[in-house]
């Protein structure tokens, strides 16, 4: 699961030289650290590792999932990481990594948190304090920027039906007053 890392950060490096030094401890503090704050495939991947070699299944769960891993140990862990949050989809959005729930989010991810947003056990403030806690901000918060054709065409109509009722207004008041 993990790559060559020739591009690899500097603290996936460091993590992956602690793991081959058996301190598996150590690399997954570092990588705890750093994906917290950065989307890192490659980091996210390695962590997971770290974490199975740990018999952290669950976590490793997670972890595997916001990276989108794919294998026989990396379903193992989605079920362990499943069943340990009994499908909960709110304690599995809010068990992700910070930086797999800030936006944009792959498909899957997103698909978790909607879960986790329309789930009974939830509440939508949960779920908004995981989106805070990973510093997540929805597109629809964001101020509008450019030209939007909607609100020209809403205008458009707008003035033509104003412009047609006091012609119309006209025309009724024509009739019923005479001369």
């Amino acid at each position: 699961m993990s790559g060559g890392g020739v591009t690899a950060s500097g603290p996936l490096r460091a993590a992956r030289r602690a793991r081959e030094a058996g301190q598996l401890w150590k690399a997954r503090d570092l990588l705890v650290a750093y994906v917290e704050g950065e989307r890192d495939a490659d980091a996210l991947g390695e962590l997971g590792e770290v974490l199975f070699e740990m018999g952290d299944l669950p976590r490793a769960g997670a972890v595997w999932f916001a990276a989108g891993a794919k294998g026989a140990d990396a379903d193992a862990a989605v079920a362990a990481w499943r069943e340990q949050a009994h499908d909960d989809f709110a304690v599995m959005w809010a068990s992700l990594p910070a930086s797999a729930r800030s936006q944009p989010r792959p498909r899957r991810i997103e698909a978790l948190r909607e879960r986790a947003l329309n789930s009974e056990a939830a509440t939508v403030k949960e779920v908004a304090e995981a989106d805070d806690a990973a510093g997540a901000v929805e597109a629809d918060d964001e101020e509008p920027t450019g030209f939007d054709a909607a609100w020209f065409i809403a205008w458009v109509l707008a003035v033509a039906f104003v412009v047609f009722a006091v012609i119309g207004f006209v025309a009724v008041l024509g009739w019923i007053v005479p001369g």
